[in-house]
């Protein structure tokens, strides 16, 4: 149990500083995410991999994996917030219809 806790304290103190900087330079995460919560979501998902594993990925590499899960959930919810007009032009859109 204690490698456990001490693997997912590793984790959080791997994970949050990445989660910080991505957040500090884009002002959409600061918007449309929570920095707790995705710091949560974002360990969670990467304590799935071994330590082992973890280990092998470079701080880099890490953080644009970070970063286009952060994207991924910062636009997932971008069509909830448009209007049914400005719905109608991003289907036109999509379509290749004209707009009306």
């Amino acid at each position: 149990m204690q490698k456990v806790s001490s693997y997912h304290q590793q984790l959080i103190n791997r994970i949050s500083p990445i989660v910080e900087k991505l957040f500090k330079g884009n002002s959409l995460y600061q918007v449309k995410l929570n920095q707790q919560e995705m710091s949560q979501m974002l360990v969670e998902l990467f304590g799935q991999f071994s330590p082992e594993e973890m280990t092998e990925i470079k701080d880099d590499d890490l953080t644009d994996r970070i970063d286009s899960i952060l994207i991924l959930e910062a636009v997932s919810g971008t069509l909830n917030d448009l209007t049914p007009e400005q719905i109608a032009i991003f289907d036109a859109v999509v379509e290749g219809r004209p707009i009306r």
